[in-house]
């Protein structure tokens, strides 16, 4: 994950973060409103280290984030040699605290594994 002190111009400082969480969080944690790349309406955005993950959840009050938002939260959070991924985990294993919200994941201690990039579609070069 980047360092979220470069972040700090959307960190949160409100009692009520300090309130829940203890502290406005440091290089690694913290709790964000992000305005969308789609309406500007900020996304809340919660950062945290733990378990051997990086986790990035991101809500809005009346709909999840779509893929541009989603998109932009990555890149704002992960550098950009990271790959980041949300779950699809089996129905007995789904857990939804909040219905408007999505996550982006990160191990630790292990790469995420991806497709061949033919598999996605073709590459930019291969259709020059």
């Amino acid at each position: 994950m980047r360092n979220l002190y470069d972040l700090d111009q959307y960190r949160l400082h409100s009692r009520a973060v300090l309130k829940h969480f203890g502290s406005t969080g440091d290089h690694e944690t913290g709790v964000f409103d992000v305005p969308s790349c789609i309406d500007k309406y900020p996304m809340r955005v919660i950062a945290s280290v733990g378990e051997g993950w990086d986790h990035v959840s991101v809500s809005r009050p009346s709909r999840c984030p779509n893929w541009p938002e989603m998109e932009q939260i990555k890149r704002l959070f992960f550098r950009d040699d990271e790959t980041a991924m949300q779950l699809h985990v089996p129905p007995s294993d789904h857990i939804s605290v909040c219905h408007t919200c999505l996550h982006l994941w990160l191990p630790h201690d292990q790469e995420i594994p991806r497709p061949p990039g033919w598999m996605v579609g073709p590459s930019v070069r291969a259709a020059e």
